[in-house]
């Protein structure tokens, strides 16, 4: 068994349990996605095999370890398969809308398949993903989940809607991390909670744990795009070219003359030669956006760990400030 790299550490045997609930979602995912349409199974596990980090169903499952309460670890697995399922599927449209040819080194599957096939099988994933919802048949969660996946697609919208604005205010930049990601992965550490019938006071210092890790995944992604080289399997300042703007680049703003301000907004959202990337991001280096960002992400993390403070010790506990670690320390 070969444990995630944000499962090592000074929790061993909790580490080793997490990676075989992990191995079991996998198990469950492979057997989920299987489909009477060929189209559908290939483009699915094609996704599927090109690898993750399966953060969020490992979530599930540890949050509801954390609580050090008893709790169904089959009902865990497949609550954990259902949020990864609703991930994959939001992956597959994002790089149809981006136009991505690989992700974390390997072909996309609007690359391989084409864009109608991947966005029709990732509609496909969150039907499959609400099926499993309503076999488990817990309102709360139904509720909880169907609320999540409405605000995380409105989030996207908002997204495009603000794709090309130069001048995209830090605070309207947050929210759409906020309604993208910070509350997906909260549900997904309170759905933990949940499945252990844990008291309202854990579950919600279990989902601040999540929402605050889920800002610094996001920032951390924001800064992985500048500074990440080919581990990110991505290209460099992706973010920039496509006119997104993201926190080293609003940081970077008031710290440029007018000239220099003048070339970044002519360069934003258009073609850039590597050269002309390669100087913006020595600015973000040189004038501190980088190292703002990083401390924004690493604040997020003080207040996930403060959030575990409220929770008894244990091994499963120490595994989640191992979580939130990896999270600012991650390559990809």
């Amino acid at each position: 068994m070969i444990a995630p790299s944000f499962l090592s550490g000074e929790a061993g045997d909790a580490a080793k349990a997490i990676a075989a609930a992990i191995e079991g979602v996998e198990s469950e995912l492979q057997r989920v996605l299987r489909s009477q349409v060929r189209l559908v199974e290939q483009v699915s596990l094609h996704t599927l095999n090109a690898g993750g980090k399966r953060l969020r169903p490992a979530l599930v499952t540890l949050c509801a370890a954390a609580t050090g309460l008893p709790f169904d670890q089959g009902r865990a697995r497949k609550l954990g398969a259902c949020m990864e399922l609703i991930h994959m599927a939001t992956l597959i449209h994002d790089d149809v809308i981006d136009n991505a040819p690989t992700r974390r080194g390997v072909a996309t599957a609007s690359a391989v398949f084409g864009n109608t096939p991947a966005i029709l099988s990732g509609d496909v994933l969150l039907a499959k993903a609400m099926a499993i919802l309503a076999d488990d048949g817990d309102l709360e969660i139904i509720r909880q989940v169907s609320g999540v996946v409405v605000e995380l697609a409105e989030g996207e919208v908002r997204e495009l809607e603000v794709r090309g604005d130069f001048e995209l205010s830090e605070a309207d930049h947050r929210e759409i991390l906020r309604m993208k990601t910070a509350t997906f992965i909260q549900c997904c550490c309170e759905l933990g909670a949940r499945i252990a019938a844990a008291p309202e006071n854990v579950r919600e210092a279990l989902g601040g744990f999540g929402h605050e890790i889920g800002m610094a995944f996001q920032l951390a992604d924001d800064l992985l795009d500048y500074r990440g080289g080919k581990e990110t399997g991505k290209q460099r300042a992706g973010d920039f070219t496509e006119g997104c703007a993201t926190l080293p680049l609003i940081l970077l703003r008031d710290h440029l003359t007018e000239s220099e301000l003048s070339f970044v907004a002519t360069k934003f959202g258009e073609h850039s030669t590597d050269e002309e990337l390669d100087l913006i991001c020595a600015w973000m280096e040189e004038r501190g956006a980088f190292a703002s960002a990083q401390a924004s992400a690493e604040h997020h993390i003080d207040g996930a760990l403060a959030r575990l403070d409220d929770l008894p010790a244990s091994s499963h506990v120490t595994l989640l400030r191992e979580v939130a670690g990896f999270v600012v320390k991650r390559k990809s």
